[in-house]
């Protein structure tokens, strides 16, 4: 994914997300008393990493199908960065500016949406070529892609019900 990110970087960030999740596996379980209720901090920690595992085995298709980025795949990995930043602004801001945390997830949630719409028009493109191999390859790319952004709208919902439960 030239110019973004590539495999051996994303398994770095995949390994580190992971890692990141079983410090807090672990830290959850060693509090009593947590502020937010401790299945939802769990719920969200385990789509965060969904984010990032597809991210990641997205990058790995790609070279296991030898599929070179192209346009639409640089918008599609931009808009995951995009869903991520907001996800983590959202994050930050949960304690403090809980209203905050909700317009962030708002955002990424609309990450879903513009996946969506760029998912049909990449498929509608690639369909037009004549090579139903290649066409093949780079559908289960998109459709990766797509499911990724999913996991960006899941833990954004999360964050919205770890709000509302905080009122």
């Amino acid at each position: 994914m030239e110019g973004l990110c590539n495999p051996s970087d994303l398994h770095r960030i995949e390994q580190k997300a992971d890692d990141i999740g079983r410090v807090l596996i672990d830290e959850l379980n060693q509090t009593f008393i947590t502020p937010i209720d401790r299945e939802d901090i769990f719920a969200m920690s385990r789509a965060v990493d969904d984010v990032v595992d597809y991210a990641y085995n997205t990058a790995r298709e790609m070279e296991a199908f030898e599929v070179d980025s192209n346009d639409s795949l640089r918008l599609m990995a931009r808009l995951m960065v995009k869903g991520a930043e907001q996800l983590t602004a959202s994050m930050r801001h949960l304690k403090k500016n809980p209203n905050v945390a909700v317009d962030y997830a708002i955002r990424a949630k609309r990450v879903e949406n513009e996946m969506n719409d760029l998912f049909l028009s990449a498929l509608k493109e690639q369909f037009l070529d004549s090579y139903p191999r290649k066409i093949m390859k780079y559908r289960e790319i998109y459709r990766h892609s797509n499911r990724s952004a999913d996991r960006v709208d899941d833990a954004a919902n999360f964050i919205t019900n770890i709000v509302v439960k905080m009122f």
